[in-house]
Order: C-alpha cells, then structure tokens, then sequence
C-alpha cells in the first residue's frame, strides 16, 4: 500500500505548515526510537496551523518507522473526513484526539502511547508519580488522572470526556490504557511524553527494590517546583523546543529522510 503524498501535490502548502509535518514525523520516528509505540494503534496528532479545523493523521497501517513530511492526512475535527491525502482514519484515533482538540486551548498537539512504563503504572490501583524524585516533581502538577476504563474509543463522546478529566493538566493517565499529553506546539507533547515515561520508569525501578519510597520534604518539593528546568534563566527557545531540537538533530544523521 502506498502512503505517502508527494509534496508537489501539496499545493498551497505554507512554510509553517510545512514545518508542522516535518515535526511530527520527527516525533513518530523519535517515539519508536524510544520505545514509545506499541504496533499502528497509537496516535500523535497536530491541528493544521491556521486552519483549526483540521489536524494531522497518519493514514492506519502506517508504522512509526515509515512517517514522513508528506505521509500525513489532514482530517476535519468536525466530520473526520480526509481533507487532504488518502488513506483510511483510524477510528479511535478520532474519537480521541478530535474531541479533545477542540475543547482545550493548549492542545494544538495530542499525543498518545502505550508506553510500557507509564501504562504500567496505569494497571495499579494507585497510579500516582510520587514526589521522589526531581523528574517526578516537576511533572506531578501537569497530571490528571482517569479512573475509569470505559473500553476501546469509537464514539467521540469518549474523547470529549477525556477532555474534562485533562481540564487544565497537560499529561493524562488514562486507567488501564496508557498516557496522553497535549501541548501548544510538538515540542511541548513530546518533551511531556519523553519525561513521563522516565519518571514512570525510575519510579517503578524504585519499587522493585521493595524498599520504602523516600517521600522529598515538602519544602524541597515546592522549590523544585518553582526552579526545575530553570526556563526563567536563558533567553530563547524553551528547554521543551531545545530538548526536541537536539533529538532532531539526531535523526538527521540516523533518519534524514523524515523531513521528505
């Protein structure tokens, strides 16, 4: 089956746009790379810029390793018909992202994986990152989470739940499934994902041992809070755009040709 969209037929395709394809095909190669994926069932998705009705979607059957520029469909938040491109839209996909595209305004980029760390955490009765660590700290205040698995998505109405339960959060643990993130821009969501799962997984690490957690004194909790990251001491891009730009970076010489 042939996928891809040859640029040349992308017409009045803009330069931000343009853009906007080759950052997310970096961040479906880069989520294989790190162990992110789980088959062709996932799903990372971008509203089209300046044109929110639309977002980006990778025709199903398409895997991770195969995403390029020019592989997207842009499908309508309204109908989830194809705009442009050819393949057919996963339902799920849809039902998901759509919904929860629409309802929140930091949710240009939805994002969301099977990672096995994260989802792990998912399946216990108590699936709360705890405060042991700086990485743990300096996610818990982005986290919502849903405690109630109503079962494969194939109705928008699920999507739009989902939404609620995400509110003004930016990482969701969806139960017994897996995570979400939503950011402004693809940088965001990833930078999100990528550390969600490292604190899931050191934190898990953690309690194989079978030792007690050692609980951060809540001082030292609201100053990592405050200070992680040190966004407020560099001028330019944010440590979220630097980190995906440096991961880029590496895919250029593993993997240029995500960018065709």
């Amino acid at each position: 089956m042939q996928f891809r969209v040859s640029p040349k037929t992308l017409g009045d395709c803009s330069a931000e746009e343009w853009q906007a394809r080759v950052d997310l095909a970096a961040a479906h190669r880069l989520a294989f790379m790190h162990g992110f994926s789980e088959g062709i069932f996932n799903h990372l998705t971008f509203v089209v810029p300046g044109r929110n009705e639309r977002y980006y979607q990778i025709p199903f059957g398409m895997h991770w390793t195969e995403v390029t520029a020019s592989s997207f469909m842009e499908v309508g938040l309204e109908d989830g018909k194809i705009k442009r491109g050819a393949g057919d839209v996963e339902r799920s996909c849809y039902c998901i992202h759509a919904p929860i595209h629409k309802a929140l305004p930091q949710a240009k980029a939805v994002f969301h994986t099977h990672m096995p760390y994260a989802s792990a955490l998912t399946r216990l009765e108590d699936p709360r990152i705890k405060e042991i660590g700086q990485t743990e700290v300096g996610m818990i205040g982005e986290i919502a989470y849903d405690d109630e698995y109503t079962g494969p998505a194939l109705d928008p109405a699920e999507g739009a739940r989902l939404a609620r339960v995400i509110g003004d959060k930016t990482v969701l643990f969806m139960a017994n499934h897996g995570i979400s993130t939503v950011g402004e821009t693809i940088a965001d969501a990833y930078d999100r994902l990528y550390y969600i799962e490292r604190a899931a997984q050191v934190q898990i690490y953690a309690m194989w041992t079978g030792e007690p957690l050692k609980q951060l004194p809540a001082a030292v909790v609201e100053k990592t809070k405050r200070d992680i990251g040190g966004a407020g001491l560099y001028q330019g891009p944010t440590p979220a755009q630097r980190h995906f730009d440096a991961l880029k970076r590496i895919l250029d010489r593993k993997e240029p040709d995500y960018a065709s």
